[in-house]
């Protein structure tokens, strides 16, 4: 069974670091260095403020 949801890497717009989160939060995501949003919840998927990076697979 393949589950839909992701971990990403996003690298913030403002400081450039990057960070793995997960596609799905229900929380707001701040950049650990700057506190810039990086991702805010949607109910569902999250709008993704930084540049996706790459996609993290959960294979276990």
């Amino acid at each position: 069974m393949e589950t839909k949801s992701k971990f990403l890497k996003v690298k913030c717009s403002d400081c450039g670091n990057e960070q793995t989160i997960f596609d799905r939060t229900n929380t707001k995501v701040s950049c650990n260095v700057c506190g810039s949003t990086i991702a805010l919840p949607m109910g569902g998927k999250a709008e993704i403020k930084g540049e996706i990076v790459r996609r993290i697979d959960n294979d276990l």
